[in-house]
């Protein structure tokens, strides 16, 4: 008995369907392929700059727990529709508001200076979108981080969620005044240049935790910093390399408060 017209055509529908379906896997994974190759060459240049700049930095390697979590985030993520194709290049990206996501060789040795424990309660000032987040949430306990840029703070809120970060807590609001409430921290890094450190910053890092820090002013020379918070309250601090952050924005953007 030959097959019914209405059968045959559900028939035709179900394999045109499946062979879409085919198709749209394949699709996914060559793009996956894609980024993963980037990502792997993205992830030599990183190794290339910390050899290059080891002189400065005094790492001429950054710590395999550092690189891992830079390999685990995917960065395209992270950046406009526009510029997915650029995601993995060493280089910074915008990405609205007047703000930029940073270069991932600068992410990387951020991070790596604080030198995270997987214990470790962690503060970052200036979400932007996320991408430094995610990877100090790869490696640390808890993180908080605060915008003052409240369209960054809520799409980073939500880019965070949706890849399944839930040790991290996110806030709009004046990174100069810290976020007292989570104190005290293993580690706080910031991610604009204020003139000076904040004092909130100070008060609200553990003894002995780590702070990294661009210094600089709008069109001076900025300089990277890692500070130690000593027993007494006071900070040991060590110039890292020449940087370029957009500039702290908030109370930080008046200098010290006196």
């Amino acid at each position: 008995m030959g097959m019914s017209a209405s059968l045959f055509c559900t028939v035709v529908a179900l394999l045109l369907a499946a062979s879409n379906v085919a198709a749209g896997a394949a699709m996914s994974h060559a793009t996956d392929d894609r980024h993963a190759a980037r990502s792997r060459s993205m992830l030599d240049e990183i190794a290339g700059m910390a050899r290059d700049t080891a002189r400065e930095t005094g790492r001429g390697e950054l710590n395999a727990r550092t690189l891992n979590a830079m390999a685990r985030v995917p960065r395209h993520r992270f950046v406009s529709a526009a510029d997915e194709a650029a995601a993995y290049h060493n280089r910074p990206l915008a990405i609205g508001q007047g703000q930029t996501i940073s270069q991932p060789y600068i992410v990387a040795l951020m991070t790596d200076l604080l030198e995270l424990q997987p214990s470790d309660r962690v503060l970052e000032i200036g979400t932007g979108s996320g991408y430094q987040t995610a990877i100090l949430a790869e490696l640390a306990a808890h993180v908080y981080t605060v915008e003052i840029v409240e369209p960054l703070a809520r799409a980073a809120a939500a880019r965070l969620d949706a890849l399944g970060y839930r040790n991290v807590e996110t806030r709009t609001g004046d990174g100069y005044q810290g976020w007292r409430e989570h104190a005290p921290y293993d580690a706080i890094v910031v991610t604009a240049a204020p003139a000076e450190v904040p004092p909130a910053l100070i008060e609200q890092l553990r003894p002995n935790g780590r702070l990294v820090i661009p210094l600089g002013g709008r069109d001076g020379a900025q300089v990277l910093y890692l500070m130690r918070k000593r027993a007494d309250g006071g900070l040991e601090r060590r110039a890292v390399l020449q940087v370029r952050f957009v500039p702290f924005t908030g109370s930080g953007a008046r200098g010290p408060v006196r």
